[in-house]
């Protein structure tokens, strides 16, 4: 275990360098909460798996196997156990359609409505990495699940250049070396968990321009794409190694050649429909040398083979034509093999190297040649015994330096170097993240050298002894989004490897961490900034009081035993701010920090052992009625959806579809409303996302009206204005302002991303959304009663509300506004959901002295109770003061004592 302690120790903030993905959240895992027992997933040994982050592991040390959460896949592919890709590109074009149509609406200019809102400093997912053969400072980074991005200043600032494509997933990318203008695009992640590898990818992509634009290339059902190599001395022949769909075996797997620039493919290297190619190395004094290191791999919901015979090296010095397992030293195929990557010295390529993991993933040796891959010998590589814990498959990449072949870099879990041919090895980390997918070097004796990571890229300019991070990339994956009612500049969220980051300022690029593991739901106490709570995978809770300098664990009272969502739900009750919601197969109720209750039965149709491993039956989201708060809603991973009415809890599931219920909401106005959405794919039948109630889940009625048929992972009732509602989907975000029955894409320039959460923070009218794979967007709403210029020449609009005072109160403040003359004001305070609690009005406000001076202000003291004389509970509130159509507003906060 001391591994653990070594990640503990690297533990930092963001700005330092090091960006913790789940190895906090493990360690924990592995402490407190132990190892996971309830056969959630199974390795190919049979042994239960959960994270593949971050636990560092040896062979024998009793630790079972790592396998990446198929939470992504299993949520889409429910219950049939496969994606329909065709109705997913479909769906792609009727997106790109209706987001055309919202550029068109504003006069043919595509309006930049969406603003990237960060993080740029945390980064996420690196697959590969191209860097300029003649130019050091242009760099093309292959992102997880956030396309390509140039840098043409070594890492200083990045440019998103893959947006507006179909799939943001990319697992290579590579540079034409007599063209450097001319870049290719693989789509589709090869290596095997995370996010993307629930859609793959849409085939091979190239640019003439440097990036600035794409033509798709052909190669669409390739699935992922592991490497491109560009012959240096024709441009026009590339080989490309296609590893295949990841959740289903297929012919399209292999190695791939163009003659004449990708206008026709062949497939000239074919094992079976369960082995891809991984991985290619080409000799540049001789082109028609190839290298291809192929991959037995297939993957299900309830089990994962990451190995067996097909994984071997194959050589081919005919250009492609023919092909043979290369021996001479190397492992022979066997039921045990694994993950294989290859590399050589460009300035001496006979100098080759090729490392191996074993079928569970751990490392198998890594093998040196110098006389052009005819003989191989085992480097001297017994401290990297743990190099790929146990789960090689992940990364299970090497490279040798460009100019100096006695130079070998491994990518695994960490990053070691040798720097005498294998002689021995060191841990070069520094300060890297870990998880190493990608390195590229630049031109030069001594180049500068890229690294990619799960945290993003980094560069060296010594070697790789020391590294710095490199920032302006806004890739990282983000599962929810969170916000401080306090701080509206605030923005928090829950991150795929990059743990609960926030940004105090709202800047882009000042988000630290602040707790470990992947993050999911943070919450922040509406009454006081210090105190947070943030989540990791499986229901993990942690609770802050001094605003996130230390957390501690705040589980207490739940059920070690309780079957746990990947991304289980936390909510805060809207009312009473003191209580929270949390749940497994059951509901728990929170009445203080870190206490809970069970206060219900099994609400899933779980636990569903032999069902494939599709669903564990796990509850997945929690609604809180914010007019009536002992109005409580639930719905699993199963298609179970249940109210609670006050007196009991009642299974309304009917009327629903048998999908993963991905968010269930609450009207703001009136407690017998509700909304569901719901993840998954028609088949035979349509298959609406989204459904209304408006008596507690006795009926249901489908308003999804023309989305596209995608997934629906998020919706956000807007408060202020009336049927409207939007949207997080697989294919963007979509609104709507007649209740459903039309949609339409909300702005045209929101990158083409998977968009998890969506928030529309109390009192604001600026929708948040959280992007998986592009970080954080948002979208200013406006107002929803405009005025217009006449009106303010009339003098009939509000100046502006000044702050509330005294605030936070007690138990009463003053409301105060201006007013431009003489004008009937109602004054009104909602709670953060937007239902009204009071109301007043209409009252004449103060008209000022001289028309020509500054508006005077008017007041009113509310005294902090509702309609009925109750005081309200602690809590922000909103202030509204409106007049003939001019509504602006303010926020309170009440702090009962």
């Amino acid at each position: 275990m001391s591994g653990l302690r070594r990640w503990i120790g690297r533990l930092a903030s963001v700005r330092g360098g090091v960006v913790t993905g789940c190895l906090v959240g493990l360690v924990f895992v592995g402490l407190r909460w132990g190892l996971p027992d309830d056969g959630r997933e199974v390795g190919p040994l049979g042994v239960y798996s959960e994270c593949r982050h971050h636990v560092s592991q040896q062979k024998g040390d009793g630790l079972p196997p790592r396998a990446p959460n198929p939470w992504f896949h299993v949520q889409r592919a429910y219950p049939q156990g496969t994606i329909p890709l065709d109705r997913w590109r479909e769906a792609q074009l009727m997106a790109q359609e209706m987001r055309t149509q919202a550029q068109r609406s504003r006069g043919g200019q595509a309006k930049t409505d969406w603003v990237s809102r960060g993080p740029t400093n945390v980064g996420g997912r690196i697959t590969d990495l191209a860097v300029d053969p003649t130019d050091g400072y242009t760099v093309y980074a292959a992102a997880a699940d956030g396309g390509v991005l140039r840098t043409e200043n070594g890492g200083a600032s990045w440019t998103p250049l893959f947006d507006e494509q179909a799939a943001l997933a990319v697992g290579a990318v590579a540079i034409d070396p007599q063209n450097p203008q001319v870049i290719y695009a693989g789509t589709g992640e090869v290596n095997p968990g995370g996010g993307s590898t629930a859609y793959g990818g849409v085939g091979i992509l190239r640019s003439s321009d440097g990036g600035d634009t794409w033509q798709p290339l052909g190669l669409e059902n390739s699935g992922s794409i592991g490497r491109i190599v560009v012959d240096p001395l024709d441009g026009q022949r590339l080989f490309v190694a296609v590893m295949g769909h990841l959740w289903e075996g297929g012919p399209d797997r292999g190695v791939y050649r163009t003659t004449d620039g990708g206008a026709t493919w062949e497939r000239v290297l074919y094992v079976d429909a369960t082995t891809g190619c991984v991985d290619l190395i080409q000799r540049p004094d001789n082109p028609d040398v190839v290298l291809a290191a192929m991959w037995q791999r297939i993957r299900q919901p309830e089990y994962y083979d990451y190995g067996g015979p097909g994984c071997a090296v194959y050589r081919t010095v005919d250009g492609g034509d023919s092909w043979s397992v290369v021996g001479g030293g190397l492992p022979a195929p066997s039921a045990d093999g694994g993950r294989i990557g290859l590399s050589l010295c460009r300035t001496q390529p006979a100098v080759m190297h090729v490392v191996y993991a074993d079928r569970v993933g751990y490392f198998d040796g890594l093998y040196r040649s110098t006389d052009g891959g005819l003989s191989w010998t085992q480097t001297n590589d017994g401290s990297l015994v743990n190099a790929f814990a146990s789960y090689g498959w992940w990364f299970g990449n090497v490279r040798t330096h460009s100019t100096n072949a006695n130079y070998i870099y491994l990518l695994g879990l960490e990053f070691y170097r040798s720097t005498n041919g294998g002689a021995s090895y060191q841990n070069v980390s520094d300060i890297m993240h870990v998880d190493h997918h990608g390195m590229d070097f630049g031109p030069g004796l001594d180049p500068l050298i890229y690294n990619g990571n799960d945290g993003g890229v980094y560069r060296s300019q010594n070697g790789g002894s020391l590294w710095t991070k490199l920032y302006d990339l806004p890739i990282t994956q983000v599962y929810r989004v969170g916000y401080d009612p306090s701080n509206p500049a605030a923005l928090y969220g829950g991150t795929q490897d990059n743990s609960t980051v926030r940004t105090l300022s709202g800047d882009v690029d000042d988000w630290d961490v602040i707790y470990g593991g992947d993050g999911f739901q943070p919450i922040v106490h509406p009454a006081s900034s210090n105190r947070i709570w943030a989540q990791y995978q499986y229901g993990v809770i942690g609770y802050s009081s001094n605003g996130g300098a230390s957390f501690g664990n705040a589980t207490s009272g739940i059920s070690y035993s309780d079957r746990k969502n990947w991304n289980a739900p936390h909510v805060m009750d809207p009312v009473d701010p003191n209580t929270r919601y949390t749940g497994t197969q059951r509901v728990y109720r929170n009445t203080s920090n870190t206490s809970w209750t069970s206060i219900s039965g099994d609400l899933t149709g779980g636990p569903h052992q032999g069902n494939s491993g599709q669903v564990d039956g796990t509850l997945t989201t929690l609604a809180v009625s914010p007019v009536d708060n002992g109005v409580l809603w639930s719905g699993s991973d199963d298609g179970k959806v249940h109210v609670f009415d006050g007196v009991s809890w009642l299974d309304v599931s009917d009327g629903l579809p048998q999908r993963w219920i991905t968010a269930v909401r609450c009207d703001p106005h009136d407690r017998n409303t509700a909304f569901v959405t719901v993840s998954g794919f028609r088949w035979a039948e349509p298959l609406a996302h989204v459904f209304k109630t408006t008596d507690l889940g006795a009926n249901w009625t489908p308003i999804a009206g023309n989305l596209p048929d995608v997934p629906v992972n998020d919706v956000v009732i807007d408060p202020e204005v009336a049927d409207t509602y939007y949207v997080g989907t697989d294919v963007g975000v979509f609104a709507t302002g007649d209740g459903g029955a039309s949609w339409y894409a909300l702005g045209g320039n929101l990158p083409r991303v998977v968009v998890t959460s969506l928030v529309l923070p109390p009192g604001s009218r600026v929708l948040i959304a959280g992007t998986y794979g592009r970080s954080f967007f948002s979208y200013d709403l406006g107002d929803p009663t405009p005025v217009g210029e006449d009106d303010r020449l009339a003098g009939l609009a509000l100046g502006r509300v000044l702050p509330p005072y005294p605030n936070p109160t007690g138990g009463g403040t003053s409301i105060r506004w201006q007013a431009n003359q003489d004008q009937a004001v109602t004054v009104e305070v909602f709670t953060v959901s937007g239902r009204r609690i009071w109301r007043h009005g209409p009252v004449v406000g103060q008209t000022a002295s001289d028309a020509a001076s500054q508006a005077a202000p008017a007041s009113l003291f509310w005294d902090g109770t509702d309609s009925g004389g109750r005081p309200v509970p602690s809590g922000v509130y909103l202030v509204r003061v409106s007049t003939s159509g001019r509504s602006i507003g303010a926020k309170t906060v009440v702090v009962r004592r």
